[in-house]
């Protein structure tokens, strides 16, 4: 019993510091890599195309990923091989010039990268399932230290030139790929067959397509927060360090919420987290599309929480409890790869619209939002929720 006790703490212990760094590279990719993009050259319109290039190849990559993880490697094997090939993009990327190798090394990197959610999430899933576990206190981990590379970039933003940015995300990079070699191998997964069931036909179930384009679209509607937040910020003055405070603060309301799901009352089932996290983004989208820049900012950010939080918390329950054993990666990679694809659909209309005006381009994020939120109110009030 001693030594199951501490089989579940080293493996929730080293999931949580490979969410921490993980997270770190994204919490320093999502606002300042297009501002180094920007700084290399390339017009907004071009940013947005760059960005929407590389959600797509979510497509190819976590296709591909998934199936080494179920099918031949296994998780962690996979995750260290893409996580050493992200490592490896990014450290390019800080040493080449000109516009066409910079897109062809960040198509590489995004590649490489792409499947780390899908990945990390269906290892943490499955390793704490085995432990009886729960996912959000993990998770949250990730939250928090996406919070202090937010504002540990802002800094940064604020004392180096932007095109050494790079290098950041370079070494938060080579961080993730290191403690990835620590991870705890996972024993082997019965395969379906041998539980005596068949394969469950994902895209042949309706509540399965319809989850996942729900929240596929809700993710999606942060385009123009991802792409251009921070540009936006830069224009109307805001130093590094209040940036990088604004995009903590989101986080920092997610995190909550990660904390407190485990008490939250059973009416809050993953379909109806997905609905509210829609509404939420709807109305965050609302406000930020009349460009403010006073008191209501911050409050927006807290509405975070259920824009990405609720919505991503809703998506990862749905999931887990469609796939079977030994097919986890598989059914977040479907999904994964349909964000991806609404994600680039959403960042080339967020370009394009964000080139011709600005912060009002939010309105049309707010619709895609609600356009979630109204899939997966159809799913609750057709079918109870699993």
């Amino acid at each position: 019993m001693m030594q199951d006790s501490r089989s579940r703490d080293s493996f929730v212990l080293r999931a949580a510091l490979f969410y921490a760094v993980s997270y770190s590279l994204l919490g320093i990719h999502l606002p300042f890599f297009p501002v180094w993009l920007q700084s290399t050259g390339f017009s907004a319109g071009e940013v947005g195309a760059i960005l929407a290039a590389t959600a797509l190849l979510r497509i190819v990559s976590v296709p591909v990923a998934t199936a080494a993880a179920d099918r031949k490697f296994g998780l962690r094997p996979t995750i260290i091989l893409f996580a050493t090939a992200t490592a490896a993009g990014f450290s390019a990327l800080g040493l080449v010039s000109g516009a066409w190798l910079i897109v062809a090394l960040t198509a590489f990197t995004a590649f490489a990268h792409t499947p780390a959610v899908a990945l990390q999430d269906a290892y943490t899933l499955r390793g704490l399932r085995a432990r009886s576990a729960v996912y959000g206190p993990v998770r949250l981990w990730g939250s928090i230290f996406f919070i202090l590379a937010n504002l540990g970039a802002g800094l940064a933003f604020d004392l180096i030139e932007t095109r050494h940015l790079i290098w950041l995300l370079a070494a938060a990079a080579m961080a993730t790929a290191l403690v990835a070699t620590l991870l705890l191998p996972l024993p082997a997964p019965v395969p379906v067959t041998e539980q005596g069931l068949p394969p469950r036909p994902f895209w042949r179930a309706g509540r399965f397509i319809a989850i996942v384009i729900a929240a596929s679209l809700i993710q999606s509607s942060h385009a123009v927060y991802y792409g251009f937040s921070t540009i936006t910020w830069k224009a109307a003055g805001f130093d590094g360090l209040v940036i990088g405070s604004l995009w903590a603060l989101g986080v920092v309301a997610e995190i909550v919420l990660f904390a407190c799901v485990g008490r939250l009352p059973r009416a809050f089932g993953p379909v109806q987290l997905i609905v509210l996290g829609g509404l939420g983004a709807a109305i965050r989208w609302i406000g930020l599309a009349f460009d403010p820049t006073g008191w209501t900012l911050p409050l927006l950010q807290v509405l975070h929480a259920l824009s990405f939080g609720a919505s991503h918390l809703g998506a990862v329950a749905f999931i887990a409890h469609a796939a079977p054993e030994g097919r986890g990666a598989t059914a977040q990679g479907y999904f994964s790869v349909a964000q991806g694809i609404a994600f680039s659909a959403s960042m080339l209309l967020a370009g394009t619209l964000y080139a011709a005006i600005g912060a009002a381009s939010y309105a049309a994020m707010a619709a895609i939002a609600l356009a979630g939120a109204a899939v997966a109110g159809v799913v609750w009030l057709r079918k109870p929720d699993v």
